[in-house]
């Protein structure tokens, strides 16, 4: 493979990416199609027509729901062909998350199961570990939890207190402790448990068998949301657990725990796609059947608009899951070729996206929330009716900003990772904003490009980049390393670059889609680009100006700010009439088709 396209985790703030060089979904294949096709199949016949008796937690019934997916081999896409699993690429297992996650309750138990529950023996079990128990996991007899949140261990997850003491015979760890909010833990056979060995300082993981004597298993919780998840605490009292049951080495755990994290963050990026499209097919089907003032309600402007955004931040949410989804993809096979194993290479190659996972956690679960919430506008009160999925979707939906690490631990990830990282790499940022600064009046000499639609959308995009790395380096100039503590700056910094995602996202699949289908075939694709960008230049003017006023004063604070102005100005254009076309095609067609 040709290394010198790869682009590393959050390089792309700086390094130029060509549209033929990015993957699109409209690229998927006949058997990618047909792997998320039958997810949708179990979905309509398995878990749509029961929805009521999922949310009521029927005894057993989850269990048979994850065992009758994996007979269908829907949990064993990323495991190993030797251990019963169909070992797909990272964007195929991404496809299959995203169509489950239009399953409620239901995503949530299959996505624990096949990520963060099943993947931790897939990445750093040993061949009797893996030999032991994947089976069983890819085909549903067993079903598999992951263990880290303890009461006093929530977004610090190495402050945890459970212990594990190596017996006398040397045969056992002796297991104690406490663990909360464990998804699939009311049933789950095999755990994933996170512990300090004696008095270290590091966290060491283990598999834990649910049958294990001194395993005591709580109440389900009672939640806002999600209610057909199996969520409990757990209890480990003197559990005693076979020295050959230490997942990786010892003191590894916080480093496995990470790794599983930075899995489980992009997959939810992903997951959330099958959410939204869900409820944007319901708030059009609703518009398009309620009548107010002798019309549908979908005639009005008011009601086009949420429907025409709803798609819009759904579509660029998938257009930056999937080109990341594959740079993960590229990256393992890069490592591959550099001779790593299949596992290290694996994880190496999720673990180099962290930045970008981080920014899709956020990014897609914040989509999903404006989706869900304008879907109950759009029903209006038969969206507040337990009558209706919408306020099912609605209710599940907010878990998602608190999962696989809360939004503003994330957000905080996003901008202090990609920093430290610029650091670590050698890669002067200080310099680099400082000659961003310099350069303006040259730049302010090479105006908007005129007449080529894809370049104009690339000088937005590059200038995007350019607010987030000045924002970057003069905060490290002026905060030296304790840049960390101001999180309100970082966060705002982390919006500016999530946006310059997105938008860099967005324009390279319509350049692309435009150069496979033709002009005809994007009109509407360039209509959500247009919005995006034009809304993410004055949402990052904002948080940047928020950002620029919190540390910088004085006359390098106006020069700043001036700054600021010069990158994000765009062309204006006509919102309203780009919203209404989209709304119109998402009307006529009556579902998400785009």
């Amino acid at each position: 493979m040709d290394k010198s396209k790869i682009v590393k985790g959050g390089e792309f703030l700086i390094k130029e990416t060509k549209a033929e060089d990015i993957f699109i979904p409209e690229e998927l294949d006949e058997e990618q199609m047909m792997i998320a096709q039958t997810c949708v199949d179990f979905l309509e016949t398995e878990v749509y027509p029961i929805l009521d008796r999922i949310d009521s937690q029927e005894k057993g019934l989850m269990r048979s729901l994850i065992q009758k997916s994996g007979e269908l081999g829907l949990l064993g896409i990323s495991v190993p062909e030797e251990y019963e699993g169909f070992e797909q690429s990272f964007v195929t297992s991404m496809l299959a998350s995203a169509a489950m996650g239009a399953g409620y309750s239901f995503s949530v138990a299959y996505s624990a199961h096949t990520g963060i529950g099943t993947l931790p023996i897939v990445y750093y079990g040993n061949d009797e570990q893996k030999a032991k128990y994947l089976p069983q996991l890819a085909t549903g007899e067993w079903v598999a939890a992951y263990c880290l949140t303890e009461p006093n261990a929530g977004s610090d997850a190495n402050s945890g207190s459970t212990k594990a003491v190596l017996s006398e015979d040397g045969k056992h760890y002796i297991l104690n402790g406490q663990k909360m909010w464990i998804t699939n833990g009311g049933f789950a056979d095999v755990f994933t448990v996170f512990a300090k060995i004696d008095n270290d300082r590091v966290l060491s993981a283990f598999i834990v068998e649910s049958k294990s004597e001194g395993v005591v298993i709580n109440p389900e919780e009672k939640k806002m949301g999600i209610k057909g998840s199996s969520t409990v605490q757990l209890f480990f009292n003197d559990v005693k657990v076979p020295v050959e049951n230490l997942l990786g080495r010892r003191g590894q755990g916080f480093r496995i725990a990470l790794n599983i994290l930075h899995m489980g963050r992009i997959k939810l990026g992903g997951t959330v796609l099958g959410a939204a499209q869900r409820a944007i097919t319901q708030s059009v089907n609703y518009a398009n059947e309620r009548k107010q003032f002798g019309q549908t309600i979908g005639n009005f402007g008011a009601i086009k608009y949420k429907l025409a955004e709803q798609v819009i931040r759904t579509w660029v949410t998938e257009s930056a899951v999937f080109r990341i989804s594959k740079n993960i993809d590229e990256m393992i096979e890069m490592l591959l070729e550099e001779g790593k194993g299949k596992q290290a290479a694996t994880i190496d190659g999720i673990a180099e996206y962290s930045i970008e996972a981080a920014a899709m956690k956020v990014f897609g679960s914040e989509a999903l929330n404006y989706v869900v919430d304008e879907a109950v506008q759009i029903f209006g009160g038969m969206g507040f009716s337990a009558e209706t999925d919408v306020d099912r979707a609605y209710r599940d939906s907010r878990i998602n900003r608190i999962f696989e690490g809360t939004n503003e631990i994330n957000r905080l990830l996003v901008s202090d990772t990609t920093i430290k990282k610029a650091l670590k790499t050698g890669f002067d940022m200080v310099r680099y904003a400082n000659s961003i600064i310099k350069n303006l009046d040259n730049e302010a000499d090479s105006p908007i490009p005129e007449n080529d639609y894809f370049a104009e959308k690339k000088y937005y995009v590059s200038n995007f980049k350019k607010v987030a790395i000045l924002l970057m380096g003069t905060l490290s100039d002026k905060m030296d390393r304790k840049f960390i503590s101001e999180q309100e700056i970082l966060s705002d910094i982390s919006d500016v670059i999530m946006m310059a995602y997105g938008s860099e996202s967005a324009e390279l699949r319509v350049e692309k889609l435009h150069g496979m289908k033709g002009e005809e075939a994007v009109k509407l694709y360039k209509d959500m680009l247009d919005v995006y960008i034009y809304d993410s230049a004055c949402n990052i003017n904002k948080a940047a100006k928020d950002a620029i006023n919190s540390f910088v004063e004085g006359e390098e604070q106006k020069i700043m700010l001036d700054r600021i102005d010069h990158f994000t100005n765009v062309k204006p254009m006509n919102t309203k009439r780009a919203r209404r076309n989209i709304a119109e095609k998402l009307l006529d067609e009556n579902k998400y088709c785009f």
